[in-house]
């Protein structure tokens, strides 16, 4: 019996699965924009320095990550970006409240441990 390695098909699916669903949380944050002071600042950098944060940690990385670009790269400020929304945003909140944010983080945590996989531009340079 031949012996299968869906390693770098369950990596593509993590990849475009998580980063897909970030997009969902990112994308909204786009039109504040144009009021950026109504943005919260968990980290004391200011409303606008942190919402171009999250948008760089909801939106632009998980382009790349779909897409399979420098991935570890753009791992990192997606699982820094979960990491700030479960341990910062809802520090007080219950497990439950956490879970998404925990959630995201892991994913991403793995990507940057494993890279994209052979499924991405990143694979294609191998």
């Amino acid at each position: 019996m031949m012996k299968r390695n869906f390693t770098d098909l369950a990596l593509l699916i993590l990849r475009v699965g998580f980063g897909g669903f970030m997009l969902t949380h990112g994308i909204p944050k786009l039109s504040m924009l144009s009021n950026p002071s109504d943005f919260g600042d968990p980290i004391g950098v200011g409303p606008t320095i942190s919402l171009i944060l999250a948008l760089i940690g909801e939106v632009l990385a998980p382009v790349l990550l779909i897409i399979g670009f420098k991935t570890k790269w753009a791992a990192i400020p997606a699982f820094i970006t979960m990491f700030v929304a479960a341990f910062v945003i809802h520090a007080k909140d219950d497990l439950a409240t956490k879970e998404h944010a925990l959630l995201f983080f892991i994913a991403f945590l793995v990507l940057f441990l494993t890279g994209a996989g052979k499924y991405s531009i990143d694979g294609m340079k191998k």
